[in-house]
């Protein structure tokens, strides 16, 4: 698993716009259970004086929050990794709507300083929904007087009609982030790493509290508005000097309350889990290839009682390992330790390596050997600390070759494991035996082997909804690669939370291998299509 969601918990609209008649402004509204947020900047559509420079500024802008409690707890649980190797993104999802879109703007995203309420609004056209000073947050106020947290409040003291946010002049620029868009029509995806970050730690941990994130367009793209004294706002109105003496509406985006399971906001967790295991395919030192691609890693498992569990009494979680010679008959290691190069052992090379923890009882090393005169077939790893020996493990080296034409691969896939459904709280493994199609066995080799499974090294996977095509899981290919497959003695595999899905109906995986000699992901022919079923018994 690489990819975790996490819904809003909680949203709204917030306005300063006018209600139809076009005189009372529809600053006491509240949205929080309609199933679409918006937002826009409508300037001039009443002169508030006779001077040009004081039309009217009408602003709509939107509120969310996700379940922060949640995603500390599965950190703790090794659900997601630790800070600094995972990235979080926030994912709004556009609403398509009748209304004018805006072109060539740029949305901000602030976080929110102080708590406020979601509300049960819902008329996002007339701005009826009043809260009355009830609960739910609106223009004015953060939510309910009888709760304590009636009107926003600006970081620097008294009121901020339109929210309270952290603006960076307390030195949190590097929480406030944007994306510019050409049309009205595009999703927001913004990493938001670092605030999320700050917030899991907490108030207590010298973060932020989670108040969630607004939302709303950049002062250059709001409406323009100098008040009477030209040094604050007035009233619901906001000063904006550098502001737009244009409109901007209405970019519309789907709430947590919309019926459409993958268009709900969400903090989407990303990290690369990929476990590149070259056991199988581990090559002898070469000049004709480059360095890096002389060094092999090798894994190991520490299953206990069909679980992983770490090794105790590790120094620093690290062990050292050997590698011998096989014996005549190639029945176990025989001989002194072979000379080893990689990471630490310098040009004169060692007689051991250093393992390091690469997950709960996994652990890895890597390392290049050079081939004798005659290169030996089985060499035998030895995984020990000190004078304890704890496993030993063998591998079959290759050498490399050149050739005298160039590869076109094409290749055969099966998901060897694949069910017909999943139950949505699932997390599962998907192993893959993959083959060139014009692999041609001799019958004898039919008769006597297991068929033999190619590992891809640079290979992805998504997932689509069969019935109509929608995207659940993209391919991940960027730098968290997230959808990356690993690989091990056996061939690639991946693991699949099945809560990325929406119960009820069909999906199907598809894969992409990279091909680096056309620089460019080649998706394969063949899909895999499953259910997720949410059964009541």
């Amino acid at each position: 698993m690489a990819i975790r969601r996490y819904t809003a918990s909680a949203d709204t609209t917030i306005v300063s716009a006018y209600q139809a008649d076009l005189k009372t402004r529809g600053t006491g509204s509240n949205m929080g259970k309609a199933d679409v947020m918006e937002i826009f900047s409508i300037y001039g559509r009443q002169q508030v004086s006779s001077s040009a420079t004081t039309a009217s500024q009408e602003l709509s802008r939107l509120l969310v929050q996700f379940p922060v409690s949640k995603m500390s707890s599965e950190r703790s649980s090794g659900k997601i990794p630790a800070s600094g190797s995972v990235s979080f993104y926030l994912r709004l999802y556009n609403a398509k709507t009748s209304k004018t879109v805006p072109e060539d703007y740029k949305l901000m995203v602030f976080p929110i300083s102080q708590s406020w309420q979601e509300g049960d609004g819902l008329d996002l056209e007339n701005y009826r929904d009043l809260t009355k000073n009830g609960p739910g947050a609106n223009w004015i106020n953060a939510g309910s007087s009888s709760t304590g947290v009636s009107k926003w409040q600006s970081i620097a003291g008294g009121t901020s009609p339109g929210g309270s946010y952290k603006t960076g002049s307390a030195g949190d620029s590097q929480f406030i982030y944007s994306q510019s868009f050409a049309t009205g029509l595009g999703d927001l995806e913004v990493d938001i790493t670092g605030l999320v970050e700050q917030w899991i730690k907490g108030a207590s941990g010298g973060g932020f509290p989670n108040y969630g994130v607004g939302v709303h367009l950049s002062a250059s793209y709001e409406g323009y508005y100098s008040s009477s004294n030209g040094i604050s706002n007035s009233g619901s109105v906001l000063r904006n000097i550098q502001g737009a003496r244009k409109s901007y509406y209405t970019k519309r985006f789907f709430a947590r309350g919309s019926q459409y399971f993958f268009k709900r906001p969400v903090i989407e967790a990303r990290w690369n889990s990929i476990k590149r295991d070259d056991r199988a395919s581990f090559y002898y030192s070469s000049s004709l290839a480059p360095s890096g691609e002389n060094l092999n890693t090798l894994f190991l498992y520490n299953y206990i009682r069909g679980r992983l569990v770490d090794i105790p009494g590790l120094d620093g979680g690290k062990l050292l390992v050997s590698v011998y010679s096989g014996s005549a008959d190639n029945s176990g290691p025989s001989g002194s330790t072979l000379l080893l190069y990689g990471p630490g052992a310098g040009s004169a090379g060692k007689y051991n390596v250093t393992a390091s923890k690469a997950d709960t009882g996994i652990y890895s090393c890597s390392v290049a050997i050079t081939a004798a005169n005659t290169p030996i077939q089985v060499l035998y790893d030895v995984w020990h600390s000190g004078s304890t020996q704890y496993v030993t493990a063998s591998f079959r080296p290759i050498t490399f070759g050149g050739q005298t034409n160039t590869r076109e691969p094409i290749y055969y896939c099966n998901i060897t494991n694949l069910q017909q459904s999943y139950a949505p709280v699932q997390n599962a493994r998907f192993n893959l035996y993959i083959r060139e199609k014009n692999w041609s066995p001799t019958i004898y080799t039919k008769a006597n082997n297991d068929p033999p499974t190619t590992s891809i090294v640079s290979a992805s996977y998504r997932v689509y909804r069969v019935m109509d095509g929608q995207s659940a899981v993209p391919y991940y290919t960027g730098s968290n690669f997230a959808t990356g497959l690993s690989y091990d003695v056996s061939g690639n595999y991946f693991d699949f939370d099945m809560s990325l899905l929406e119960p009820g109906y069909a999906y199907a995986f598809k894969f992409a291998f990279y091909d680096s000699e056309l620089q460019s992901w080649q998706e394969q022919d063949q899909t895999f299509k499953f259910r997720v079923e949410n059964h009541e018994y």
